[in-house]
């Protein structure tokens, strides 16, 4: 969630999910003004805003987490399953 002109649009989808029944768990900017309660849970990056790099740092930071997440349930992450590939000719 970084802290920038979507910001609104980001809290009203929170609201819509929590609405819903959905507990929330939300990467964000250090400066993000998301408040924390019982079903949405933040979790600060550090460093703050920083404009278009955002997006790159909360995706690495959601990669090591589904890293980590898939070496605990003992899946090979090097190895997925069902995954088919595709090949397109031209």
């Amino acid at each position: 969630a970084p802290n920038d002109q979507l910001i609104e649009k980001l809290k009203s989808n929170m609201q819509e999910v929590r609405a819903r029944g959905g507990e929330l768990y939300v990467f964000a900017d250090g400066d993000v003004p998301i408040e924390e309660s019982a079903f949405v849970h933040v979790i600060k990056l550090p460093g703050g805003s920083n404009g278009a790099l955002s997006p790159i740092l909360h995706t690495v930071t959601l990669q090591m987490l589904s890293y980590h997440a898939a070496l605990q349930k003992g899946t090979d992450v090097d190895k997925p399953r069902n995954l088919a590939k595709s090949v397109t000719v031209e």
